[in-house]
């Protein structure tokens, strides 16, 4: 399938509206699918594998804001540690330790979401509570890294009112991090293509979406 571009103006247009960034997830698509946005204006992209993702960025325009969507292996940072715009799937004071080395020896701060876990499945990555709360405890020092906010996926259910739920949770807990720990976080990224309405009602103001504009991936 080709770019849906109707689709993507739509979504575009209705998220510009709810002041919402959108993730354009173009991971196993090719290099026409991602110029074809670009050549509409779009510059955020979202990338699932370090390689791939690699692979892209050179040849791609050099104004891409790539996002790492992924789950990030440590060993992998230091490939994209000198373009990345965002790394989504922070879960550990382990990987941010390795970002802030591999950041610093680029020269720059890395900004990072941290993966809060809020589905039901247990396969979903993630910090609780708790472990969010001992890393923010011991996040000083980190001079490289940009704790810019918080990303969660919810359950992969039919019933809207889990995912509801679940986006909720996340909210009420950016919202604690913004009073109780006055942090200066302006990321709240939530929802994908089968859930992104729920999650923009729910505060979400960055969303993933894939399959609604380049299809289902083979």
């Amino acid at each position: 399938m080709a770019v849906n571009t109707e689709a993507y103006q739509s979504i575009k247009k209705e998220l510009d509206s709810k002041n919402a960034v959108l993730v354009a997830v173009s991971k196993t698509k090719p290099i026409g699918d991602i110029q074809t946005l670009y050549d509409l204006g779009h510059r955020d992209f979202g990338e699932n594998y370090v390689q791939e993702l690699v692979e892209k960025q050179k040849q791609l325009p050099n104004d891409i804001r790539w996002h790492f969507i992924g789950h990030l292996q440590r060993n992998k940072v230091k490939e994209i540690a000198a373009f990345v715009h965002l790394i989504h799937g922070t879960d550990s004071l382990r990987l941010l330790v390795e970002i802030n080395k591999q950041a610093a020896r680029c020269n720059r701060t890395i900004p990072v979401l941290l993966q809060v876990h809020i589905a039901r499945e247990e396969t979903k990555f993630g910090l609780d509570e708790n472990e969010l709360k001992e890393i923010l405890k011991n996040f000083s020092g980190l001079n490289n890294v940009a704790v810019k906010g918080l990303m969660g996926m919810a359950s992969l259910t039919d019933n809207r009112e889990i995912i509801r739920t679940e986006f909720r949770y996340l909210k009420s807990l950016y919202d604690k991090l913004l009073t109780a720990h006055h942090l200066p976080l302006t990321t709240l990224s939530m929802g994908m293509s089968n859930d992104y309405h729920i999650a923009v009602e729910e505060g979400s103001n960055l969303v993933r979406i894939g399959s609604l504009l380049f299809g289902a991936r083979s």
